[in-house]
Parts: C-alpha cells; sequence; structure tokens
C-alpha cells in the first residue's frame, strides 16, 4: 500500500455514544445472531469537512483488546457511514472498505461509493450504506500505535550495507525504533494481527444489525479480505480485490517479490523519460537515464546537500520517486523534480518529494504497518539471512531492496510475539471480483492468479500492461464498468479453465509532458488512497 486528500486522515471527534460490542471472539453463528440482534450504533458528526460535506456520519465500536479475552481490556474504532440513496428496493447492504498498508485509515473511504459509475442507468454506488473504518491502532481509533514520529527524517544512513558500519548504524536506528514501540504502547502490540483486524470487521457487522456484508479492499485490505471470507464464510455478499496479495508471502517473501517487481517499474519509467528527452533532458535510451539516476544517487551520498527541511543523501534521492514504481499517475511530477534538480539544481522540489513518499511527522500508519506484519507471522531472526537474501536481489534489482529490508528490519526483534497465520483457503464460495495490472509492483500479478484459484467462484479482470497499483474506481471504463456491474447484480465476466485472468483490459496511455497533458490532475480515488497510506505505503 500517502496525498491530498486529508479527510482520509483527519481525526474524528464524535457527538455519538460509543458502542460496546458483545464478544465474538469465536465467531460462532449463533453469537454473532444474538450480537446482530441485540447491536446498535448511535451515529454522530464527523469533524471532518469532506465526510460532513459527503453527509457521513461517524462513530467509535468498542471491541476486545484481546478477542481471547472478551471480559478484559477494551479498545475503540472509528468507523464513519455514508448511507444508501435509494429507495429500499433497491437497497444492497452495507459495504466495507479498506485501504491497504497494513496501517492505512480507511475511515475517509466512506465516499468511495460516488466513484461508482452508473449500471442500466441506475445510481450503483448509491445502492449500498459505505462503512470507512480505522482499524486497530491507526488514526481515530483508540489507542493509536505510534512510536517514533521523526523516524521518516532526513539524514539518512546509505542503504546497501557494504561496510560494518553502514549495518551497524542502520541497525541502531532500528532498535531504537523498535524500544520505543515497546515503551510507548504496551499490550496493543500484540493484538495487531489480520486475525484481530477480521474478528473486528465482524463485530463491525454485528453492530450494525446486519448478517452479511459487501467488502472493497484495495492492496492489504484484500489480504484482510481473504482471511474474513476464509473465517466467516456465510457472512460475506460480494467481495471487490483490487491489487491481491498473495497469500504464500505473507511476509517476507511477498517483500522479496516487491523489490524485483519495482525495480521493473523503475526502469519502465526511465525508458519513459528517455523518450521524452527533448522535455526533460536526462538521456534519450533507458540505459542512460538510469546511469544518470543512480550516479546522482552516489553524488548525493557522498555530498549530501541541504534542503528546507534536513539533509538530502543518497537513500532520500532514492526514496523521493518510488511513488513512479506505484502509480502512473506521478511520472509527470516525478520527472519534474528529476529534471529540476538534475538540470538546475532545484532542491526544494526535491525535498518535497521526499516529504511527501514518507508522511514526515506522523509514524502511525508506519508503527501499525510494522505491528501487523511482524506479528501476523514468523520472520528469519538470523541476520545472515536477510543479508544473503537481499544482496542476491539488489545484484539485479536494486532500486528498492535494501530501503525496503531496512524499512521491514524491525520484524527481526519486534517486541511482540508472532502468531500463526490463518490459512486461506481453497474452494470458497465467495462472490469475488478481482482487479489488477500486469505489472503492479506492490502487489504482484501471480498473487492474483493464485487467490483465484482459491475462490471458485471469483472472476479476475486484468489491465495489460498497467503499472499502477490498486487502480480502480479511477476513470478507466473497462474497469470502472465492470465494478458497477458486479455491484448492481453480481455479475462477473465469465470464469475461463485454467489460472488465467478472466477478462483483460487495456492500459490508459503513458502521460505526456506536453503543456495541455501537464494540466490533468491525478484522479480522485488515486490521491484519496495515497493519502490514507501516508506512512504505511507497501501493501
Amino acid at each position: 500500500m500517502r496525498k491530498t486528500l486529508s479527510c482520509a486522515a483527519a481525526a474524528i471527534s464524535l457527538t455519538a455514544l460509543t458502542l460496546t460490542v458483545p464478544s465474538l471472539a469465536q465467531a460462532e453463528p449463533a453469537t454473532a445472531a444474538t450480537a446482530t440482534a441485540a447491536s446498535s450504533i448511535s451515529w454522530g458528526t464527523c469533524s471532518s469537512q469532506r465526510l460532513q460535506a459527503a453527509g457521513a456520519q461517524c462513530a467509535k465500536v468498542s471491541v476486545p483488546l484481546d478477542w481471547s479475552k472478551p471480559s478484559g481490556t477494551r479498545i475503540k474504532l472509528a468507523i464513519s457511514r455514508i448511507k444508501h440513496t435509494v429507495p429500499a428496493s433497491q437497497y444492497q447492504g452495507v459495504m466495507l472498505v479498506n485501504p491497504g498498508g497494513p496501517g492505512g485509515s480507511g475511515l475517509g473511504l466512506s465516499v468511495l461509493g460516488e466513484y461508482v459509475p452508473e449500471y442500466a442507468g441506475k445510481n450503483v454506488g448509491g445502492a449500498y450504506d459505505w462503512i470507512g473504518f480505522d482499524p486497530r491502532g491507526v488514526g481515530s481509533s483508540e489507542p493509536a500505535v505510534s512510536c517514533d514520529d521523526d523516524y521518516f527524517g532526513f539524514n539518512r544512513p546509505r542503504y546497501v550495507p557494504t561496510t560494518k558500519a553502514i549495518e551497524t548504524a542502520w541497525k541502531g536506528r532500528t532498535n531504537s525504533y523498535t524500544d520505543d514501540c515497546d515503551a510507548k504502547n504496551g499490550a496493543i502490540l500484540s493484538h495487531l494481527t489480520t486475525i484481530d483486524s477480521a474478528k473486528d470487521m465482524d463485530a463491525i457487522r454485528a453492530a450494525l444489525g446486519v448478517s452479511q456484508i459487501n467488502y472493497y479492499g484495495f492492496s492489504y485490505g484484500t489480504y484482510l479480505g481473504q482471511v474474513y471470507a476464509t473465517r466467516y464464510p456465510t457472512r460475506v455478499r460480494r467481495l471487490v480485490f483490487d491489487g491481491t496479495v498473495d497469500p504464500r508471502g505473507v511476509w517476507y517473501k511477498a517483500n522479496l517479490a516487491q523489490d524485483v517487481a519495482f525495480d521493473k517499474n523503475i526502469n519502465t519509467w526511465f525508458s519513459w523519460l528517455a523518450s521524452h528527452d527533448d522535455h526533460y533532458h536526462l538521456g534519450d535510451t533507458g540505459p542512460e537515464v538510469k546511469a544518470l539516476f543512480y550516479d546522482t544517487q552516489e553524488a548525493l551520498y557522498q555530498n549530501p546537500v541541504d534542503g528546507p527541511e534536513g539533509k538530502i543523501g543518497g537513500s532520500e534521492w532514492n526514496d523521493s520517486f518510488i511513488y513512479a514504481g506505484y502509480y502512473q499517475s506521478t511520472w509527470l511530477d516525478l520527472a519534474q523534480v528529476f529534471a529540476g534538480y538534475v538540470n538546475d539544481n532545484d532542491v526544494e522540489s526535491l525535498s518535497n518529494a521526499f516529504i511527501d513518499a514518507n508522511g514526515l511527522g506522523d509514524d502511525n500508519g508506519y508503527a501499525v504497518y510494522t505491528g501487523v506484519q511482524c506479528t501476523d507471522t514468523a520472520w528469519p531472526k538470523s541476520w545472515a539471512t536477510w543479508k544473503a537474501d537481499n544482496d542476491k536481489i539488489h545484484a539485479v534489482a536494486p532500486f528498492l531492496t535494501w530501503g525496503n529490508a531496512w524499512y521491514n528490519e524491525p520484524c527481526r526483534h519486534w517486541p511482540a510475539p508472532s502468531r500463526t497465520l490463518q490459512p486461506i483457503t481453497s474452494g470458497n464460495k465467495a462472490k469475488l471480483l478481482m482487479l489488477s495490472e500486469t505489472d503492479d509492483a506492490a502487489t504482484p500479478y501471480p498473487g492474483s492468479i493464485e487467490v483465484r484459484k482459491r475462490f471458485p467462484l471469483a472472476a479476475l479482470v486484468t489491465t495489460l500492461g498497467g503499472t499502477t497499483h490498486s487502480n480502480s474506481l479511477n476513470g478507466n471504463a473497462c474497469i470502472d464498468d465492470t465494478i458497477a456491474r458486479f455491484l448492481y447484480n453480481g455479475s462477473r465476466p465469465h470464469r475461463k479453465a485454467g489460472n488465467y485472468s478472466d477478462k483483460y483490459c487495456t492500459a490508459p496511455p503513458k502521460p505526456d509532458p506536453g503543456a495541455e497533458a501537464r494540466k490533468s490532475a491525478p484522479s480522485k480515488v488515486d490521491r484519496l488512497l495515497k493519502d490514507a497510506q501516508k506512512s504505511a505505503l507497501r501493501f
């Protein structure tokens, strides 16, 4: 799984009462039915102006901190709702939304229904109650996890540990971070797993008074959806997964797979830059632009420059361009940053790009990201394993590899125990529409094929040649109309035999740096998701 629509991360103050949900720790059907019959939510006013303008209501739902101790300490989940606008006869139920991360704030995503196009002349988005929520530990949920808000600041060591001194410097940083996490957060660190969040989702379902939910998950949100559908197969109606996590790689191998995929995408961007050398003057071949990128990185390692907020070295340079591997909509702006620094010494724009990509001043998203990934399952404890695996991949895919390794290295010594993964069973009967792009780097395409195999009622729609992560409801009619049809009547593309996609769409054209093209901004859903995933943008 960072940008402009700040409603997704805005704090929520409520006039509503907090709802306490009966324990659903074992999630037995009889218990769930009792909770559904007995529960209701007192909705109040959201503090976010964006949510207010959209007609949203907000509340907080109380759930057990430890689902194995339902009478113990409680925590609160912040939720929002935008109610259906169609007549009762056309109402389709509730739709929970998760933006990914893990650690992304989903509170603002109750607005997502407004981006669903009409189908057969019907207001499809308006047929659902859209439910946004901040998962446990995130954003406006209580308590919110934080370890060190300055952790993602400037003045970083070199990423590739070619010397013992570099390795020691990074281990010092990551050990200090996990020590701070341990000191500042307490028991919640042991209860941040995806299984915990799936149980929380079922508590929200019960609190809403419904027997089934619909669900729209982006990126990591697709894994949360897989876990929920596996644990509660009778409680899901329709599922949409955009950018599907491969359950075989959770989480160490998944991060290694990302390294290779991101390198492919950044090289695609380099080739695109070369095709517009008359505009950017960075080189007229992909290899030439690539060489300039890494030469500039090394020069900044040797001689960091003073930016408005801190020193910019080679690590900051690298991270400033990470969005180019995620979203094609960022290519134009980041091309200006690259060319502006190399050709005109524009340090301020480079500094702003780094800040934009890292969510400085708030580590909540990253703290929950590590809390989930480090405890969902065991990570290798041996540094020799990490070093060997990442050195091998770095030799062929240098863009993300070591930066991503240090991003995740706290999982070697995370101050909470790892748990046992929820197996994602084959034969799940949920009605599922899956969306992917063949060159999505954050959730590589083979993961979508794998999950399709495990959900026999799933249909997979793939954008050929697309390099954007979680790109639905962003204006590609082939994708968006398929979603609208599915949400309208449950229809999915005909499932083909074998391990293939069931429908293919054409990727939008590569951006043109011409004057008119520069006026077109990234789509609103794209911006909404980036903002929701501040400092937690990996899945």
